[in-house]
């Protein structure tokens, strides 16, 4: 899985140009590459030309709210019609000669809509144009429906895509791009979700339908393309992101990935998860903000619950922002300043000063300032 996108590093005497593999394996050709970008960036391209690989969830609707409001809009269109021939009646007139009255104008829009037309049978009591208007009418709609209907909704679908594409990419501002839909990737959004980030505010990036489908059902934006390509983090919004988790399965990928990243927004926070630890000063040379060592932080929990379970059982509390327990961060009050964070009513863990975190019991931090965050343990009620 991408994310899980992987990566290889290209030797000297690799193409510039040189192709990704379909499996996700990618190169440098999203940051070097010889051909004309109107052929390659997927950013330059029209927004129909997106449909299939950039993706924006659907609400789920009940069938007979969908077909409730077909009918409606059947109905409002026949209303309008109405009306306009009403008010217009002066250049109409029936096989009798006679003015039309609003009874006969709706007459008129009904056959009209409907694709009727005129035979040699025409109802010229009122009565019966009455119950062509209110018995007829209604069964000739839900015949359409029923017929077309589902035509009809295959051939507006792309262009239902395309119209949802062109606003999304429009308004998408302040959003997190996770690089990643596999188990790490997914983790990290459970954990925004259950903080309370909004599932609209949250883009995925991964080369594996089968995960990205996963992520269109938990109602996320999905994108589907190599994220070590500039254009595939461009059409995922990272210019306008404030925050990219790198969640792949290679650390060769995770400093692409955020090299990249970096390169297109400076301003974002990013977060990368690597393997092995002797590549974290890669991912802080290639501008990321905070790195998590995934293996060397799974083997230090298996070795505490060894011996104190218990341990891991808090730290896994703490981390679950659904109940229980949960570190938060919040910007210093007023009446706080100056005082020391070990006499808060919070259980402070540590203070954030000017970007850089100082443990609680670090003397510099005796004394709360101005602009000042703390790392406190907050209780979460189910």
């Amino acid at each position: 899985m991408l994310g899980e996108v992987t990566a290889v590093m290209p030797t000297p005497c690799h193409s510039r140009a040189a192709a990704s593999s379909p499996g996700g394996t990618g190169t440098l050709r999203g940051v070097f590459d010889d051909r004309p970008h109107g052929l390659r960036r997927l950013t330059d391209r029209p927004d129909y030309a997106l449909v299939g690989i950039l993706r924006i969830p659907e609400l789920q609707i009940s069938p007979w709210v969908s077909l409730a409001r077909r009918v409606a809009f059947a109905l409002a269109l026949l209303a309008g019609a109405t009306l306009v021939v009403y008010f217009g009646r002066a250049g109409y007139h029936d096989n009798q000669g006679d003015e039309l009255s609003l009874l006969d104008a709706a007459y008129y829009s009904t056959v009209s809509l409907s694709t009727t037309g005129y035979g040699d049978i025409t109802p010229i009591s009122p009565e019966a144009r009455l119950i062509n208007t209110i018995v007829i009418t209604p069964l000739r709609i839900l015949f359409l429906i029923v017929l077309v209907g589902t035509t009809l909704q295959v051939l507006t679908e792309r262009s239902r895509q395309v119209f949802k594409i062109q606003r999304w990419r429009h308004r998408v501002r302040n959003h997190t791009v996770v690089v990643g839909y596999g188990t790490k990737g997914r983790t990290a959004v459970d954990a925004m979700l259950g903080d309370g980030v909004q599932p609209a505010d949250i883009v995925v990036v991964d080369t594996d339908p089968v995960v990205l489908e996963a992520a269109a059902n938990a109602a996320l934006v999905t994108v589907h393309g190599s994220a070590t390509q500039s254009d595939v983090l461009r059409l995922a919004g990272v210019q306008h992101a404030a925050a990219v988790v790198v969640a792949a399965n290679r650390d060769d990928t995770a400093v692409l990935v955020t090299l990249t990243a970096r390169e297109i927004n400076p301003k974002a926070k990013i977060v990368a998860s690597i393997r092995e630890a002797e590549n974290t000063h890669l991912l802080r040379q290639s501008g990321a903000d905070s790195v998590v060592v995934s293996s060397e932080t799974a083997g230090r929990l298996l070795g505490i619950a060894t011996t104190t379970p218990s341990v891991v059982d808090m730290i896994e509390d703490l981390l679950t922002p659904e109940a229980g327990f949960a570190i938060a961060e919040r910007e210093v009050e007023s009446d706080e300043v100056g005082g020391s964070p070990r006499h808060l009513r919070d259980i402070v863990l540590g203070v954030v000063r000017g970007g850089t975190l100082i443990r609680v019991d670090e003397p510099e931090v005796d004394a709360l300032e101005v602009g000042d965050k703390l790392l406190y343990i907050r209780r979460v009620h189910k």
